[in-house]
């Protein structure tokens, strides 16, 4: 079974950055791809970025490209999602997963997710 933790979100301004966290624990990380979704208030959860397991290729929605990072660090079995020039529209819960590809888009893996942490970004 895995856990997952994120934590770093909170209430900044259009404009500001925000770096967040994933701790995964109980699989082997560097075993899987990993990802961030998000779920904007009304709104169904969505694909924001995925990493390839060693870190060597990653992807983004359209959206984001340009102003969010997503990294990893295998011996820390953490993830990370850097975030630039917030806007009021990246307002949402951010999940990490394990995620696979299949078809036309990114889906979690495992089945499974944290308790998300939340961005909110005022104008």
């Amino acid at each position: 079974q895995v856990q997952l933790v994120e934590s770093g979100g909170g209430l900044v301004q259009a404009g500001d950055s925000l770096r967040l966290s994933c701790v995964v624990s109980g699989r082997t990380f560097s075993s899987y791809a990993t990802g961030w979704f998000r779920q904007a208030p009304g709104k169904e959860r969505e694909f924001v970025a995925a990493i390839t397991r060693g870190g060597g290729s990653t992807y983004y929605t359209d959206s984001v490209k340009g102003r969010f990072t997503i990294s990893r660090d295998n011996a820390k079995n953490t993830m990370y999602l850097r975030m630039n020039s917030l806007k009021p529209e990246d307002t949402a819960v951010y999940y990490c997963a394990a995620v696979k590809f299949i078809g036309t888009s990114w889906h979690n893996a495992l089945d499974a997710w944290g308790q998300g942490t939340l961005v909110t970004v005022s104008s």
